[in-house]
């Protein structure tokens, strides 16, 4: 009698089972976005191309007001101003061009963190793809639209130093024409040793004016340009990130 032989069943077809941890195509196209932007990290250095050229422009404002002190310019400045505001407007733009140096590193590192975008690092470019991640295009815009504001209100504290420095001129300008007008005695007038007085004290109110409109003006340009620069760069950030984030969204 013969013993019926039985076969093992014959595997499926390879198509036919799935394999373990199968990748949708949609992550493989994002993952291969993602190490294409790493790999450029190896070839595009790092250039703080922004902090740059802040740090021309202040180097060359900085010689100027060198060559000024070396003129004796600033110490006639100093002694002419008898309220002292020229001494308080430098002091506002100077925490003015500190906080100005500040924003320009950090620019500069946030751009160079999208032109070499590392998945594995935290950075602006990983905050942003986070936030529009899964976001139809009416959700990105606004998404971006508060990014421009933010990216804005970040630079804005900068202005407005700037335009403070004008405001203490004025203030200067107005407190040394009271100086000056404060010695007149037009009653006094006919007696020639009240006039010396009157004249000295008209001087000294109209250096005081003419002195602290001058500091106000010339370090309010000084602040205007390093804002320029900042404001440039922050353009150049936000349509970076906004770029990176499309890019991103068509790759997947």
């Amino acid at each position: 009698m013969a013993i019926p032989v039985q076969t093992p069943a014959q595997p499926k077809a390879a198509a036919e089972t799935p394999e373990a941890g199968s990748i949708d195509k949609s992550d493989a196209q994002h993952l291969a976005w993602l190490t294409s932007k790493a790999a450029k990290q190896a070839t595009t250095p790092y250039h703080y191309l922004l902090l740059l050229r802040f740090t021309l422009v202040n180097v060359f404002g900085l010689s100027l007001l060198a060559a000024a002190h070396m003129q004796g310019l600033v110490e006639k400045v100093m002694a002419a101003d008898q309220t002292y505001l020229s001494a308080v407007i430098f002091l506002v733009f100077a925490s003015g061009l500190g906080i100005s140096a500040l924003k320009a590193w950090q620019l500069s590192r946030e751009l160079n963190q999208v032109r070499s975008f590392d998945p594995l690092r935290r950075s602006k470019a990983a905050d942003y793809l986070a936030q529009i991640r899964g976001r139809e295009s009416d959700g990105r815009a606004i998404i971006a639209s508060a990014l421009k504001m933010k990216l804005a209100h970040r630079i804005a504290i900068v202005r407005q130093i700037a335009g403070s420095l004008v405001i203490l001129g004025l203030i200067g300008t107005v407190v040394g024409f009271i100086i000056a007008l404060s010695g007149v005695r037009p009653d006094q007038a006919a007696d020639v040793k009240a006039i010396t007085p009157m004249v000295s004290t008209l001087i000294a109110g109209m250096s005081t004016a003419l002195y602290t409109t001058l500091v106000g003006s010339v370090l309010n340009v000084w602040l205007m340009v390093n804002y320029q620069l900042l404001a440039g760069g922050t353009i150049k950030l936000t349509t970076g990130l906004i770029e990176f984030g499309e890019e991103h969204v068509s790759a997947r």
